[in-house]
């Protein structure tokens, strides 16, 4: 996907996207039925510049933004964690979180380890170099973040997380009784 580039104001200032506007109004049946539209194209886009930004400074770093994520959960774990859990945690399959594994096994930022509740279990766990990878990540991450919302106030961060775990949420909801 593109960076977008162009955006218009609103009357009362807010921005929005008109190409989004102009292919959505064509869906909409009322002003709010666009309205719906639109945030819902606004919060992919910018899922997509979070993803994007993400992706450059983590394969800039020789690891895919899904091996990151990995690499995240498995040291604030502490332990060795099971790909089940890891896959269930990440919302992916556990065959993507088995070849994530591999791709950090292989570059030597995790390891498995057998758990010693089930011989059968496979964990995954941290290397030190994993961790050292971590620290190293940590600074350019919280400079790339802070750009990314420059603009915001704390109020506004604050607001903004809790409007996309709400959706988050409803989509959860929406998920479970349309599976009944």
């Amino acid at each position: 996907m593109n960076d977008v580039t162009t955006f218009d104001r609103d009357p009362d200032g807010t921005l929005f996207d008109p190409r989004v506007r102009e292919a959505m109004s064509r869906l909409a049946d009322s002003p709010a039925d666009l309205l719906a539209l639109e945030t819902s194209g606004a919060v992919r886009t910018a899922y997509h510049a979070v993803e994007r930004l993400r992706a450059r400074g983590s394969e800039g770093r020789g690891v895919s933004a899904g091996a990151l994520d990995l690499l995240v959960r498995l040291n604030t774990a502490g332990r060795g964690v099971g790909i089940g859990e890891l896959a269930r945690a990440a919302g992916v399959s556990s065959r993507n979180v088995t070849g994530l594994v591999d791709t950090l096994e292989r570059d030597g930022l995790a390891r498995r380890t057998g758990d010693p509740a089930d011989r059968r279990a496979v964990l995954a766990e941290i290397t030190p170099a994993g961790q050292e990878w971590i620290a190293a990540f940590r600074k350019p991450a919280q400079l790339a973040m802070r750009a990314l919302f420059q603009g915001f106030s704390p109020d506004e961060l604050t607001a903004f997380r809790d409007l996309c775990l709400r959706l988050a949420a409803n989509q959860q909801r929406l998920a479970e009784h349309l599976s009944r």
